[in-house]
């Protein structure tokens, strides 16, 4: 249950103001007016009456089932001993029972009182009834209700009472239960607003720092793989320029293919990125790489020096959407870049892409050495891959000597990824 805010607690404070000056005016009039006749209270008790009326109503919010005790007492002694005034208490009883309803934070609490107060009135009610009615009747009075007939004057105007009263205690009830319903439901929305705004900020983190990571990889797989192929190539040259210019050239004439290689890719993911509008995600950029790329890796491989086969067993029964394509050349590439990195002079290397009824499968294995134990970047951007994918992957040392690395993508995976 919220706490009062401090412009409520000035709106009661201004409630209390017109209460009180709406009370000393009704009861100046009630006073000069003869109310209740020779037996009316003095105008004196009267002010104080609305005064202690007004008080526990600017207060309501902050303790109400005390104010709501504080009002029924004072308007039960007002009536009792008939202090010239009705209207401002019939009001403030009013406000303090839907007070209890709508403010209260202790229920079982808002409850009994309530049902006190309610009970008391209606009780008291009763006796007042009673009492008239066991009063003998001077029918020279001028206004007294006759009580000849099954259904009197007398008896109308007493169900009338009832009624009213009924309508007066039912509905300050009512509508504060319905206060107390509709603030808590407010509350309960205004809660579950916050949450989703955290939510989404928590989201909207996550998001950049998946395309940080996305971007990251990216940039490693193009820049290490052409990095690595120009390395290798550069090497070549140096070692063939004493003995073999003609070799030695052709060597720098696939360096700086590499590089260019290397710096269109780049270009291309950079306007993807700096294009308004346009997805950010590395993984969905536009590019020409796929399936069919593979055998490019495999020639550059080859000519880099590291013998390399390649395989296509089986027909796709569809094309992978474009972000599984892309995936798998890039693992195939990372693959091929470790390869000529840590599996020595003397390995070869194998590329199988296999088709079945269920699945597409890459699998690229050397006989080198093992390289490195401690998975670097690029092992942590081939899993990545796969798992974005919605495939699995398997790197490790083959039992027989060398490295394998395989990614399995089932079909109906790589269809959820088209979608």
């Amino acid at each position: 249950m919220p706490k009062p805010t401090a412009s409520q607690q000035r709106a009661d404070l201004v409630l209390a103001l017109v209460l009180f000056l709406g009370g000393l005016l009704s009861a100046v009039l009630s006073s000069i007016s003869g109310l209740y006749g020779d037996q009316q209270g003095s105008l004196a008790i009267a002010l104080v009456y609305v005064a202690v009326l007004a008080l526990p109503i600017a207060v309501r919010r902050r303790w109400p089932s005390t104010a709501a005790v504080v009002v029924s007492i004072a308007y039960f002694l007002a009536v009792t001993f008939r202090i010239p005034e009705l209207y401002a208490g019939n009001i403030a009883m009013f406000i303090a029972l839907y007070t209890v309803g709508a403010w209260e934070p202790n229920r079982r609490r808002a409850a009994i009182v309530r049902v006190a107060i309610i009970v008391g009135m209606f009780a008291w009610l009763f006796v007042v009834m009673f009492q008239e009615a066991t009063q003998p009747v001077d029918a020279s009075l001028e206004g007294a209700f006759s009580r000849a007939g099954a259904f009197s004057p007398f008896v109308a105007y007493q169900l009338l009472m009832i009624g009213v009263n009924a309508l007066f205690f039912g509905g300050a009830y009512y509508f504060g239960d319905r206060s107390h319903q509709q603030m808590r439901e407010r509350a309960a929305l205004e809660e579950r607003t916050a949450e989703l705004e955290a939510e989404r900020e928590v989201t909207a983190a996550q998001a950049v720092a998946l395309d940080r990571v996305r971007i990251a990889r990216e940039l490693h797989d193009v820049v290490a793989h052409h990095v690595s192929l120009m390395g290798v190539q550069a090497g070549v040259a140096r070692s063939l320029l004493d003995r073999d210019p003609e070799a030695a050239r052709e060597g720098l004439t696939g360096i700086e293919g590499s590089a260019r290689t290397s710096l269109h890719e780049l270009r291309q993911l950079l306007e993807t990125l700096r294009t308004p509008g346009a997805d950010s995600s590395p993984d969905t950029a536009p590019t020409t790489h796929g399936l069919t790329s593979i055998r490019a890796l495999v020639d550059e491989a080859d000519a880099a020096g590291l013998a390399t086969t390649f395989t296509v067993i089986g027909d796709p029964p569809f094309d992978p959407p474009p972000l599984v394509q892309i995936n798998l050349y890039r693992i195939a590439q990372e693959a091929l870049t470790n390869a000529r990195r840590h599996a020595g002079p003397d390995a070869t290397a194998d590329v199988r892409l296999r088709f079945t009824p269920d699945a597409v499968e890459l699998e690229v294995s050397n006989t080198g050495r093992r390289g490195s134990s401690t998975p670097g970047l690029g092992q942590l951007g081939m899993r990545e891959r796969a798992a974005v994918s919605g495939g699995s992957i398997e790197i490790g040392p083959r039992t027989r000597g060398g490295y394998l690395v395989r990614v399995r993508v089932p079909l109906i995976a790589a269809e959820a990824v088209r979608v």
